[in-house]
């Protein structure tokens, strides 16, 4: 393989095991958040050892995600150093003001919360959460921003052979970061939410530290059925936008071929690339497409061929990431529905709660999947419409890049073990003696608030 190909491997696996961390850190820091504040506002003491039991998980999680961020940024000097030349003006003033307005905020936070519990009181203690999770979620919002200008650069001039930054609100405001923002920042309150569900439900099934979990369960339930009920609808919108600003990654996301008036929807599809059709099409949908593109029924939408072979994305994969995170966002959906409508006789449908045990690493796997959707179907552009990835890497040897592709797998790979083990072993465990109320939270308490 050459240098670009490796470059794209070693990015690409940077990415997908950062991405791992980052959506519970985000959304699992509101999560305690709230725990705590319930605390705060009623005294009970369950919810401030609930806090505690999630809050070490949160940390663990953290530290590895702040680790495999800080390699990640380091890429775009030593593999993507034309990429960087080209734009940094833009690029690196986003990162530049992520680091230092949010991260350093989050990581100042986080120490002042998890050593603070009997230095502080637990007003100001619930308040440096909340900082935590705001620092965090705005950390997200810049790199979003960050990314969503390379989906649909806008507020820039090319002077002196690289783009500079000409209108900085332009960047920050344009309509797409936003609609990137709520559909990610969404996915990761869902994830957060069945994880905390799913944990929650394993111990239930055991009967164990009943009241805990019940309790740790309904306030994950409102967040995942808030935000799967969000990303529906936002989903549709982000559709249109994409048609808008990237027809050739929706006419990939659906394998749409022929460009055509009132175009159809299809429920089942196997892309031919090849052959540039479908081999297989079914469960057709009139103007379903059309309507998912442009709100109305009746309208033109361009197919793959209009545009030419070498600014296409890979359809396949493509394509296969994009049906992959919508039918889980569905299936996300309508299992909070239900778990809603049963939350205060959760114990009386055993089936119910293995759901949420077996469904912790989809909402992983929906993440991801978005995250290839976002990338995949961008290219062969590294910033769309104006540079091309094969543009943009390192003028490197392709062996130095091998090398530390391999160093990178294997690092990633303890690291990863490593993590979901503690995770997983404090997940198991469960709350010890002594992050409990005195007399709350036993094993086989069953209490319903």
């Amino acid at each position: 393989m050459d240098t670009l190909m490796l470059s794209r491997l070693q990015f690409a696996a940077a990415t997908f095991f950062h991405f791992l961390f980052v959506p519970l850190t985000l959304g699992l820091s509101i999560l305690i958040a709230i725990m705590e504040t319930i605390y705060v506002r009623t005294g009970d003491e369950e919810y401030r050892s609930m806090a505690r039991f999630w809050g070490k998980i949160f940390l663990i999680n953290f530290a590895i995600g702040v680790v495999t961020g800080i390699t990640l940024e380091f890429q775009f000097g030593t593999n993507w150093s034309r990429y960087s030349e080209y734009v940094g003006d833009i690029f690196g003033s986003l990162l530049a003001i992520e680091a230092t307005v949010a991260f350093f905020l989050e990581s100042t936070f986080i120490a002042v919360w998890a050593f603070g519990w009997k230095r502080i009181s637990a007003k100001a203690h619930a308040v440096t959460i909340w900082l935590v999770a705001l620092a965090a979620n705005v950390s997200a919002v810049w790199i979003l921003i960050a990314n969503s200008w390379m989906q649909h650069p806008v507020g820039y001039v090319i002077r002196n052979g690289r783009a500079e930054l000409s209108d900085f609100v332009a960047v920050i405001t344009q309509s797409l970061a936003w609609h990137t923002i709520i559909h990610t920042l969404s996915a990761a309150y869902i994830l957060s939410a069945f994880f905390v569900m799913g944990v929650s439900a394993w111990h239930l099934l055991r009967n164990q530290f009943a009241s805990f979990f019940s309790k740790s369960f309904r306030v994950a339930l409102v967040l995942g059925l808030v935000f799967s009920v969000v990303e529906a609808v936002q989903g549709h919108m982000y559709g249109g936008k994409i048609a808008d600003d990237q027809p050739t990654k929706l006419a990939a996301m659906e394998s749409f071929w022929e460009t055509q008036q009132s175009a159809p929807q299809y429920l089942f599809v196997i892309p031919d690339p090849q052959n540039e059709r479908n081999s297989v099409e079914f469960g057709k949908i009139p103007g379903g497409l059309s309507f998912l593109a442009h709100h109305d029924f009746n309208a033109e939408v361009k197919g793959l061929k209009a545009f030419p072979p070498a600014d296409r994305p890979p359809v396949t994969l493509t394509f296969v990431s994009f049906r992959l995170m919508m039918t889980l966002g569905f299936y996300f959906l309508a299992l909070t529905i239900v778990a809603w409508a049963l939350r205060k006789r959760l114990m009386e449908f055993p089936l119910l709660l293995k759901f949420f045990v077996f469904s912790i690493p989809l909402p992983y796997i929906a993440a991801e999947a978005g995250w290839m959707l976002a990338e995949v179907g961008r290219q062969p552009w590294v910033v769309y419409g104006i540079m091309r990835t094969s543009d943009a890497v390192s003028p490197i040897a392709a062996s130095q890049v091998g090398i530390s592709l391999a160093a990178f797998v294997a690092v990633y790979t303890f690291l990863g073990f490593a993590a979901f083990y503690l995770i997983g072993s404090h997940a198991r465990k469960g709350p010890v003696a002594e992050l409990l109320p005195p007399g709350g939270g036993a094993q086989g308490e069953v209490e319903y608030a």
